[in-house]
């Protein structure tokens, strides 16, 4: 009999189960995960605090109920230590597990800069609901001084949540402007300025070097020798896909954990998806990515091969404060940007050499030109012949 085995709990993991289920209600489903199993959104941990929202407030269900609604044995708290691919199991803390499929949707964890200092291991990530409970629970009343090292997607949208409560924020990186990975620099700066405008400090082109207790809490010591004095630290540099295990038991590793269109990896019962995965060369660790990716994988496994396919899905970042949405072009894609700006915002839009429009980044007012602008573009992953 078939035995589905599951690694992690959260969206992807959870998504795929529920799509396993609406095909098939007796098939064997297993999930293990190092957390308590609880189901919630993890995009909402970084608008918490606007959503008034304590962590037990963000949980949809527990695993209990979870458990009960997909028909599926849960270990929580379980760690699971190597995967034995000769014998199709798993050996965790608390003892094996065998399976015919296995599903690693293991996530992505904190990356932690080197910092010298007194004080380094106080920085807080937040990347869990455990993480956000610890967050909340440290945050001072406001208008407490909140330093952010990182002002990516993920830093730049706890300060916008961060003020929005009346917080002091200083965002720190060796960025030019903010979110510099995924916008052009005239979308940037206007996010910098609306964020300035709400009272945000940037120290960009520099990273914090030391950390240490001080009298009013923390003293950050940048690279230019200047200091911050702060309450409390946001460490928001990123996320690398957890590889760990995979990469221990042999599988193909890259920029996540490879696989094909059938999120097979190189292992033939082994699949991946979610953060964790590098699917047909994309590593999208954004939702309607995993959720086409756990409706395909479903089919896979219930008997039904079903290559993924990946539509232009763009992805809105939670800034209100200056609104973003974007749809990048395939990395390393031929083609130019055409940028405007106006009081309105900005709309960047990035043409192949042949003038098809194969990406966008829009802000301000301009995001409401999202679904006309999504409907020119051609999908990331096409359906084969």
């Amino acid at each position: 009999m078939e035995k589905i085995l599951i690694l992690g709990s959260g969206l992807a993991g959870y998504s795929l189960a529920r799509e396993i289920r609406a095909i098939d209600e007796s098939i064997e489903l297993r999930m293990i995960t190092a957390d308590a199993g609880d189901f919630y959104s993890k995009p909402m941990l970084s608008n918490g605090l606007a959503q008034g929202k304590q962590s037990q407030e963000l949980i949809n269900a527990t695993a209990e109920t979870m458990s009960e609604r997909l028909k599926m044995s849960i270990d929580s708290n379980c760690r699971v230590t190597a995967i034995d691919t000769e014998h199709q199991r798993v050996v965790t803390d608390r003892g094996e597990r065998s399976y015919t499929s296995l599903v690693l949707a293991l996530g992505a964890q904190p990356i932690i800069p080197v910092m010298r200092g007194n004080a380094e291991q106080h920085r807080i990530t937040v990347n869990s609901l455990y993480d956000y409970h610890r967050f909340r629970q440290q945050l001072p009343e406001s208008p407490a001084h909140v330093a952010i090292i990182g002002p990516g997607l993920i830093g730049c949208e706890f300060a916008n949540d961060l003020l929005g409560q009346g917080y002091q924020v200083s965002l720190i990186g060796p960025d030019p402007h903010p979110i510099s990975t995924l916008l052009p620099a005239i979308t940037g700066e206007a996010l910098q300025q609306a964020m300035t405008d709400a009272g945000a400090h940037w120290h960009l082109q520099q990273t914090a070097a030391i950390m240490d207790h001080s009298e009013q809490g923390y003293r950050l010591t940048l690279t230019d020798a200047s200091t911050i004095d702060c309450d409390l630290v946001l460490s928001a540099v990123g996320l690398l896909p957890q590889m760990q295990l995979a990469a221990e038991a042999g599988l193909e590793t890259a920029r996540g954990v490879v696989t094909d269109r059938l999120l097979r990896t190189s292992n033939e019962r082994i699949y991946a998806l979610g953060d964790c995965a590098e699917v047909a060369g994309f590593n999208l660790p954004y939702v309607m990515p995993i959720m086409n990716a756990a409706r395909a994988l479903a089919k896979t496994l219930t008997g039904e091969p079903s290559e993924v396919v990946y539509p232009a899905m763009p992805v809105v970042i939670k800034t209100p404060l200056h609104p973003i949405v974007i749809a990048p072009p395939q990395r390393g894609a031929p083609g130019d940007w055409q940028n405007h700006q106006d009081q309105q915002g900005t709309e960047c839009l990035f043409h192949d050499p042949q003038g098809q429009l194969s990406g966008f980044v829009l802000s301000g007012q301009y995001v409401e030109r999202k679904q006309a602008l999504t409907k020119q573009l051609p999908p990331l992953l096409p359906a084969t012949a």
